[in-house]
């Protein structure tokens, strides 16, 4: 029986980062019918493009997998690939990062999951594929801690393995940040992970998707009242702590008994890219909790990470050791603290 402190479950990828050069007359569009930003290119039009940067061992499991790895803690992934150049490079990668491939499957004829990642500004719009793989659940192990993301249009029933696989070992303690696949699913589907959920994290617009709370908040948080009723719904669906994110706001945490107000920890330099920043904060928090952290103290933690991802290119890069980011916390400023609202 393979002994880890922390255990991810979730598809693997690599994402090809294609800068849009400042030439390529993209630009953004709000649409106030959706309530969101859409990237806007010419079509037909050949595009130019500054350069592609390829960033193996990624996708939102993967990336906790290396967090974890990186602040100390024994981790391993749970997912699946292809037999070929692209998964040989996820492998080394991991390894690399001292993430245990024990459950890393290479499936042969098949090919690994690859990303493109349209990159403009500070954000970007992924393309995504994610193959059909044969998804089990191995056995052989005990965790500390499970953290369940996003995985493939194929893994309806792998959720009911993972569920089992929850049953029988009452001691293993679960965090839950859905993928779109999941979302899809919904609630009904996935009410055994829900109520079995320690800790979960999601944004606010996916609070909204998951409660189908089509009612967009227009409020810019004059008031937490929209977001203090996310965290009390999203409760009682079954997750004994809630977190969700609300970008430049910052985040908001629910305990069942109070509730937080998360600041952002101040940038060392203006954002570069923000792919990942999400998976740096849940799995910061959940590998500070892992390291018995209180839960007030690892809240605290995930800014930090995040902070960092987007400095970098690719969500794995900027992924800080124990002792920088226990640094970063000691010279925070004074009003770097959790706020009950």
């Amino acid at each position: 029986m393979n002994k880890f402190d922390f255990v991810s479950i979730g598809d693997i990828v690599t994402d090809a980062f294609i800068r849009l050069a400042a030439a390529s007359g993209a630009d953004t569009h709000k649409d106030s019918d959706k309530h969101r930003e859409e990237l806007c290119i010419s079509f037909v039009d050949k595009i130019p493009y500054e350069f592609v940067k390829v960033i193996s061992a990624v996708g939102n499991s993967t990336n906790a997998a290396i967090a974890a790895a990186r602040l100390g803690l024994n981790s391993a992934n749970i997912t699946n690939q292809g037999d070929d150049e692209v998964g040989a490079k996820n492998l080394a990668t991991l390894k690399n990062d001292g993430v245990s491939v024990d459950y890393v499957i290479s499936h042969k004829d098949m090919v690994s999951n690859y990303h493109y990642v349209l990159w403009y500004g500070t954000d970007r719009t992924i393309l995504v594929k994610h193959e059909a793989y044969p998804y089990v659940m191995p056995e052989d192990f005990t965790t500390n801690w499970l953290c369940l993301s996003s995985l493939g249009g194929t893994s309806e029933v792998f959720h009911s393995d993972i569920g089992k696989y929850l049953d029988a070992h009452p001691e293993v303690k679960l965090a839950f940040q859905p993928g779109t696949f999941q979302f899809t699913l919904g609630y009904e589907k996935l009410k055994n992970i829900y109520q079995r959920t320690n800790i979960f994290f999601c944004n606010k617009e996916e609070a909204q998707l998951i409660l189908k709370n089509s009612e967009h908040d227009t409020r810019q948080n004059e008031s937490f009242g929209l977001v203090k009723q996310l965290l009390t719904s999203i409760h009682e669906l079954g997750p004994k702590i809630v977190v969700i994110t609300d970008g430049p706001h910052g985040a908001y945490a629910y305990d069942g008994n109070k509730s937080y107000s998360i600041p952002l920890y101040p940038d060392i330099a203006p954002p570069y890219d923000r792919t990942g920043a999400g998976d740096a904060y849940a799995s910061t928090i959940v590998s500070a909790l892992a390291l018995g952290k209180p839960l007030e103290e690892a809240l605290l933690w995930g800014p930090i990470n995040s902070m960092f991802v987007v400095q970098k290119i690719g969500a794995t890069e900027g992924l800080q050791t124990r002792a920088d980011l226990e640094k970063c916390l000691t010279e925070a400023p004074a009003d770097y603290k959790l706020k009950e609202i």
